[in-house]
């Protein structure tokens, strides 16, 4: 017997108060992230105020000068090696952790606390540990490289490494949380499917890469959208370890786009900037959702 279907007055209703639990969250993201887009792509099209003068209409002269300056060559440059070094590793390295706090092991409750950690402190603390780790002649690295036999090594201060080292304590603080999304996924499996693999003898790798790695993939997909976004708007820990030096050779958009906006005080700089950033992202964003998403889904 088909369910009777609903009156005019009653979709109405039902419409109105679909919208009304929708209100807030609109109102919110209006308020905090499309005007505030909108906002900052108007403002790029003309200049800094200075004291009495008005900003004017400059058109794309904020976008020439900043294609014009090399350090934010080299900020984007510095970037891109960031993203390509720090995505890749962060996912590897919370999917090992995950597959083996996955396991039946003495103490697994104290690995998964361990492993999880460093994503509840503050990135600024984080960003001092490793200071002192950095650190020339006393710090702990610098410590067991002399005990090696290694000489001391300036890691921070180095335009070869500094960089490197950046990315370390990225890896550091962000694979805790993806690890977390990695377990969630592999204790949400049918346990069968362990069990029909150990039966017919499946080793542990093709366990993995046949039955675990594609049912995986929606967490995969997720982690990466996160950590692509993650990649491009660090900033906190170059404060305290390099300030994006030396010679910008730690230098990433954020911090650049901090000393346009607030360094130098070129407001409108900084829009364009942003405004780049802000078409950055979302052209990964949409690259990584209309090929990665056809092989989550199996398409």
């Amino acid at each position: 017997m088909s369910s009777p279907t609903p009156s005019s007055p009653q979709r109405t209703l039902t419409a109105v108060y679909a919208w009304l639990l929708l209100l807030p969250a609109m109102l919110i993201l209006l308020a905090f992230t499309h005007l505030p887009t909108i906002t900052t792509l108007i403002d790029s099209f003309y200049s800094t105020p200075k004291g009495r003068r008005a900003a004017s209409w400059v058109g794309l002269e904020n976008y020439a000068v900043m294609a014009a300056d090399p350090i934010f060559w080299k900020a984007l440059f510095n970037n891109l090696w960031y993203a390509l070094a720090s995505i890749p590793l962060s996912i590897g390295l919370a999917l090992l952790m995950a597959l083996w706090v996955n396991e039946k092991l003495i103490g697994r409750g104290f690995l998964r606390l361990a492993f999880f950690t460093p994503t509840v402190l503050p990135m600024i603390a984080v960003a001092n540990i490793w200071l002192f780790f950095f650190t020339p002649q006393y710090g702990l690295l610098e410590r067991l490289m002399l005990a090696l036999g290694f000489g001391s090594h300036n890691w921070l201060g180095d335009p070869s490494t500094a960089l490197a080292c950046v990315i370390l304590v990225a890896v550091w603080k962000e694979a805790g949380l993806f690890m977390i999304f990695y377990l969630a996924a592999l204790q949400s499996f049918n346990p069968s499917l362990r069990e029909a693999a150990a039966i017919e003898g499946t080793p542990r790798w093709t366990f993995f890469w046949r039955v675990q790695w594609p049912l995986l993939m929606p967490t995969t997909l997720f982690v990466l959208v996160n950590s692509v976004i993650n990649a491009f708007r660090t900033v906190d820990h170059l404060f305290v370890l390099t300030r994006g030096g030396p010679d910008n050779a730690s230098t990433l958009l954020l911090y650049r786009l901090y000393e346009v906006g607030f360094k130098y005080w070129d407001t409108a700089g900084a829009a364009a900037l942003t405004m780049v950033l802000v078409v950055l992202l979302v052209g990964v964003t949409l690259l990584q959702f209309f090929t990665v998403d056809k092989k989550v889904h199996y398409q």
